[in-house]
């Protein structure tokens, strides 16, 4: 899956550029999920919604215009869990550091206040502003030339395990950044490129798990099953879990 952080501060043009490049991708044919991150409650306090969340793991929500699933994930590994897409656009998430970045910005002062050795590009406001490159980083217009950063996002988008495993040699934000100077690539992520001893998947999506974990439930598992009449030893263990 390729992932792309569009990050900035307000009203430096994230949005705008987002949804230019989002098309773009869906007239190519990927099929494209976008995460926003707000700043503001979405489920206000007092709401029918707000009330049901208090009682209920998860509200679905069926409106005229939309219709939407309210959960809490425990962290950002849970929300990504719930994308099914080729191309996951980000909206906000300074913090985020697994994933690339374009920084979208109003000066270039902003650009280097938000670059944190993730950034591959520059958009946004000061696309429109002349400005051409920034500490080496190409300034793209995403209203003019959406293409442009459509391509980008195609050939150097990505999404580390965010487990910090430590196989590789570094946590994911050290080989996020190693990536994005081209030091290393995907490839060198031992997570992505081998094939794990345990798998689990949740509604067909990979939940990442750092090798003691494998280990851990790889022994558990057998253990349990080593006790059971009819058990005997097999190169592929399955096991389905229908909610």
């Amino acid at each position: 899956m390729r992932a792309m952080a569009f990050v900035g501060f307000k009203k430096s043009g994230k949005t705008t550029t987002i949804e230019k490049v989002a098309r773009v991708l869906k007239e190519k044919g990927y099929r494209v999920a976008i995460v926003k991150s707000m700043h503001s409650e979405f489920d206000r306090p007092g709401t029918d919604t707000w009330k049901f969340s208090r009682i209920a793991d998860s509200v679905l929500v069926h409106a005229k215009d939309t219709d939407a699933l309210l959960f809490k994930a425990k962290d950002i590994n849970a929300l990504f869990s719930m994308i099914s897409s080729d191309v996951v656009l980000i909206e906000g998430f300074k913090s985020i550091k697994h994933v690339p970045k374009v920084i979208c910005a109003r000066s270039e002062d902003e650009v280097r206040e938000l670059n944190d050795g993730l950034a591959i590009a520059v958009s946004g406001v000061i696309a429109s502003q002349g400005v051409k490159e920034v500490d080496g980083l190409p300034v793209i217009d995403g209203t003019r030339e959406p293409e442009k950063l459509a391509e980008l996002v195609l050939k150097r988008g990505f999404m580390l395990p965010n487990i910090d495993c430590g196989l590789c040699g570094f946590n994911c934000e050290q080989m996020a950044k190693l990536i994005v100077k081209g030091e290393k690539s995907v490839n060198d992520c031992v997570v992505l490129s081998s094939r794990p001893k345990v798998i689990i998947k949740i509604d067909g999506q990979p939940l990442y798990l750092k090798d003691w974990v494998q280990e851990l439930v790889e022994k558990t598992i057998k253990g349990m099953l080593s006790a059971m009449k009819g058990y005997r030893e097999g190169k592929r263990i399955e096991i389905i879990i229908n909610g």
